[in-house]
């Protein structure tokens, strides 16, 4: 073989070689922009699960301290009912006890 040969070949060798450096480069880099997209993607997702968690809580709240209300309601207006249903049997026991007396002909 020639010098002109064997230059020719160390030349396309060293082109080779940059070409694949490059190439391994240009991979580097794109498997790197890829993680970061995907990072990107993934905190995206954790802050809309985040929001979506706040939102969550806040109507669960919202809706526990109604039910509490309605339930402290309903309790209130049940007991309201009871004593107005026990007066109201006293009265009829009263009025009962006095129409049974006046029929007897015992007053009270």
């Amino acid at each position: 073989m020639n010098s002109k040969k064997i230059c020719a070949i160390l030349i396309a060798s060293a082109a080779l070689a940059a070409f694949g450096a490059a190439a391994q480069s240009q991979q580097g880099s794109a498997g790197q922009g890829i993680k970061q997209d995907a990072k990107a993607v993934g905190h995206g997702v954790a802050d809309g699960a985040r929001d979506v968690g706040h939102a969550t809580k806040h109507v669960a709240k919202k809706v526990g301290h109604g039910a509490k209300e309605a339930g402290t309601g309903i309790g209130h207006g049940a007991k309201k009912a009871g004593v107005a249903v026990g007066h109201g049997a006293r009265e009829g026991w009263d009025a009962t006890k006095h129409a049974v007396k006046q029929v007897f002909g015992k007053d009270d």
